[in-house]
């Protein structure tokens, strides 16, 4: 489970976050809508702590991430994968070293279970056919699908998604929407979107909440 508790977020003057509180149970698809700059991405990063709230608490699993050390910060940032909006690979490295690299970073795991997991992960996006491809070589959606592929490798307990639709076209990010309801289905991850894609919305979240000026303006179903 994800709670934020009364949290505030602001840049100097300007307060992105406004004393917002909301729970994301597991299982979910929750996603997070509303206009650009009213802490959609912000809030994905103050659940890994990448930004800390200026007020309140962002709890993990009954852990409060952001009063955690550096122990505890590292163990609960292990229960998260992250597609980034860009996919973010690395231009000088293959899609299988991309994959591979947050094992490598952040496991004692041999070369060999490496392989099976990176394997394993780009089989479940489809795309082990592009394992020594390098990123120039992908479209946007391949690309996308290659990320998502690093952001589950680990077996997260909780997948972010910052925008996953963003740039691609219809065909395209109907197959991102595809391998997020199929990921939730195969991993039993937690899955927390944030989307401008009313098609996103509507296919895939279980819940959904809407930021306006820094507050909550609605929270609940796709029907409603």
């Amino acid at each position: 489970m994800i709670k934020f508790e009364n949290v505030t977020k602001s840049f100097g003057k300007r307060t992105i976050l406004d004393n917002v509180s909301y729970e994301i149970k597991k299982g979910e698809i929750f996603c997070i809508v509303g206009p650009s700059g009213t802490g959609k991405s912000v809030s994905l990063k103050l659940m890994i702590r990448l930004l800390a709230p200026t007020s309140g608490r962002v709890w993990i699993d009954g852990s409060c991430i952001n009063e955690a050390d550096n122990a505890e910060l590292l163990a609960l940032r292990s229960k998260f994968g992250y597609l980034f909006q860009s996919a973010a690979l690395l231009a000088w490295m293959t899609v299988y070293d991309n994959v591979a690299l947050p094992l490598r970073e952040k496991t004692k795991l041999s070369e060999k279970e490496i392989d099976e997991r990176v394997r394993d992960a780009l089989e479940k996006v489809e795309l082990l056919h592009a394992i020594d491809a390098y990123p120039s070589d992908l479209s946007g959606g391949m690309q996308k699908r290659a990320g998502l592929a690093r952001a589950i490798v680990t077996e997260p307990q909780f997948i972010l998604y910052d925008e996953p639709t963003a740039g691609l076209d219809p065909v395209a990010s109907t197959v991102i929407e595809d391998y997020i309801l199929r990921l939730r289905e195969e991993t039993k991850a937690t899955s927390i979107v944030v989307t401008h894609q009313m098609s996103t919305i509507t296919r895939c979240s279980d819940k959904v909440i809407m930021l306006y000026d820094g507050n909550i303006v609605f929270r609940g179903t796709p029907q409603d």
